[in-house]
């Protein structure tokens, strides 16, 4: 999104603000234009504009409200020069207005959070669910084309048609810009928290880069998800997904300690206690409701992952069976493969081989199939456990989860 041309602070100052802003900046701008694409390009056109101006005066007191107002700018020049302007003087005129604000009145922060209004819009029935969800990533999590293509396995090209398409339905179906009714309500919360769940575990396991941990995407979907707790505080699903993500992301720093850590060598000294116990009290207070869904429980089995002095007096029986309550409320082979990990720790490798083998078919093309295949084979002393190790690293797409995958391997011999 910067020119490599431009000096190293200046693009290094628009590329914080990029990763730090973009979903406040583009809601703002989206607000104003109710138009994806125009909001987008304009955003980008300021993000130029400052490259140049940034470079030769210096970043403004105010950069996100100059970018604001610069791209507001823009799309003023736009539509003064589409072919349809008469059609969007409406549009026009409250650009105009808007123009006369201060760069300051212009500032992300001075504008009420339009990102749950742009989450809503982005989960709206009329889109399909994989466009929903790819469409708010690319909206509220700054996650590039090409990062969704790998959240959804599919080729570049064909996302990024996708999220056109996606555009052009809100903007051709008139889809408002707002939170729903209660009537609403329940038929977008399972889109939008689907969406907080991706963009975090985008951050949790970034699928490129040099950074295996995103941490900024994290936080913004914790963020996120405060915001909607905020607006249900009785939610049980929402309370489940906040507890789900701060006890995952507790464990960063013991997960990343000089490379990839498994659970079991992870120094739980370096866990954020604060956020653990926040995540506890969150999983007690959504489970007392009586209304258990996913997030709750895949909340519960972090939970006592939390709650273990160590890894070998992990509840892992109680994890089995909570496992067998997710599969039954979403029945998915990935929630059988997690379940067979615990298994493995429960009754043994050999089970947890014997429940893994018939999901194969489903997960052939999926990297933690074949790792995890690879550490029963390995526990076990079995011959194949080379070659499932192979195949898990030929699948890997971060260095640091080859070098780990490649380590096991070392130790075999």
């Amino acid at each position: 999104m910067t020119d490599a041309a431009a000096p190293q602070p200046v693009r290094a100052a628009i590329e914080q603000i990029v990763r730090d802003d973009w979903g406040r900046l583009l809601s703002s701008l989206i607000r104003n234009l109710r138009d994806f694409q125009l909001a987008e390009d304009c955003l980008q056109d300021a993000l130029e504009s400052a490259l140049v101006h940034w470079q030769r005066n210096g970043p403004p007191a105010s950069p996100g409200g100059w970018l604001i107002q610069t791209a507001r700018r823009k799309a003023i020049d736009r539509i003064r020069r589409d072919v349809n302007f008469r059609a969007k003087q409406e549009q026009y005129a409250v650009l105009l207005a808007l123009d006369a604000d201060s760069v300051e009145a212009a500032e992300p922060e001075a504008i009420a959070d339009e990102r749950l209004r742009l989450i809503f819009t982005c989960c709206h029935p009329a889109l399909d669910r994989k466009s929903r969800l790819a469409l708010t990533l690319r909206t509220l999590g700054g996650l590039t084309t090409a990062e969704i293509a790998r959240c959804f396995l599919d080729g570049k090209e064909a996302m990024a048609q996708r999220l056109v398409r996606a555009q052009d339905k809100i903007r051709r179906a008139g889809i408002p810009y707002e939170v729903p009714d209660d009537d609403a309500w329940p038929a977008r919360l399972q889109s939008v928290l689907g969406v907080l769940y991706l963009i975090f575990n985008e951050g949790y396991a970034a699928s490129a880069g040099e950074r295996r941990i995103r941490v900024d995407l994290c936080e913004e979907a914790i963020r996120l998800a405060r915001v909607m707790l905020a607006l249900r505080p009785e939610e049980p699903e929402i309370e489940g997904l906040l507890a789900l993500m701060l006890l995952n992301h507790a464990r960063r720093a013991a997960r990343h300690a000089g490379g990839l850590v498994p659970l079991e060598r992870q120094d739980r000294a370096l866990w954020d206690g604060n956020a653990i116990r926040e995540g506890l009290a969150l999983v007690e207070a959504a489970l007392k409701r009586g209304r258990p869904g996913p997030y709750q429980l895949q909340a519960a089995i972090s939970a006592i992952h939390a709650e273990a002095p160590d890894h070998a007096r992990t509840g892992w029986p109680e994890i089995v069976l909570i496992y067998d309550e997710l599969y039954r409320l979403a029945p998915n082979p990935v929630v059988r493969l997690n379940q067979s990990v615990a298994l493995s720790y429960a009754e043994g490798p050999q089970a947890a081989l014997a429940m893994l083998e018939p999901l194969r078919p489903a997960l052939s093309g999926y990297q933690p199939f074949h790792a995890a295949r690879a550490d029963f084979l390995r526990r076990l002393q079995c011959t194949g456990a080379a070659e499932a190790y192979e195949e898990a690293i030929r699948l890997s797409q971060h260095a640091c989860e080859r070098q780990f995958l490649e380590m096991r391997m070392r130790e075999l011999r």
